[in-house]
């Protein structure tokens, strides 16, 4: 049975759609086997929600990646990045903070983004933290299937970075890493599509 008309278009569609997501996973997959750690003015962490009162385990693996480079002398200061969760008292930075201090990082070296929820206004309201300390550089800290749609947005926004993924995701099996990269790879074919439209509100309460 031949398909005509508007179904054969819509078939092409879907096949180059599917194809597109294909490609972007390869690419995503790719870019989180690379480790750029080096010297950096600063590690921007993305928010990854809490438990309660305390940072999820995915977020927990990210912050002690970054106290991690704070305590080998990667960085000077650390930038905490998400808003509230789920109508929580706290943001998820203010926790994400409280977590850091309770392991011994000076509080004069940690900054707190308290009103992103995606990883764009993340980078965004980050940015504007460095520019206010005169901060240049910056290492990005994610899961590693997050680090290439970090990295674009980060380059989008004119940011000197380079990517640093925590070495204890919570994402390590193919049962917990599949559906991360499949859903990261319709992020970032989203985002390449979408990546000129603005999205940042104005306003912030970055400190």
């Amino acid at each position: 049975m031949k398909i005509k008309g508007a179904g054969k278009w819509i078939l092409l569609g879907l096949v180059t759609a599917a194809f597109v997501i294909v490609y972007n996973a390869i690419a995503i997959y790719r870019f989180s086997q690379q480790d750029q750690t080096r010297k950096a003015d600063c590690a921007i962490v993305a928010g990854a929600g809490i438990t309660e009162k305390s940072p999820s385990p995915v977020f927990t693996a990210r912050l002690d990646h970054a106290m991690w480079l704070y305590q080998e002398g990667k960085v000077n200061s650390l930038i905490l990045t998400g808003g509230r969760s789920n109508g929580a008292s706290e943001s998820d930075a203010a926790i994400a903070r409280h977590y850091l201090l309770n392991r011994g990082v000076p509080e004069a070296v940690i900054f707190i983004d308290e009103q992103s929820t995606v990883t764009r206004e993340n980078i965004h309201n980050a940015k504007i933290i460095m520019a206010r300390q005169h901060m240049q550089t910056a290492l990005l800290v994610s899961d590693p299937l997050h680090m290439l749609r970090m990295r674009l947005i980060a380059y989008d926004n004119d940011m000197v970075s380079w990517s640093s993924p925590t070495t204890t995701s919570r994402y390590r099996s193919w049962q917990t890493q599949l559906p991360f990269l499949l859903r990261e790879a319709f992020y970032y074919t989203g985002y390449r599509i979408l990546r000129y439209l603005p999205a940042i509100p104005p306003e912030n309460n970055a400190q």
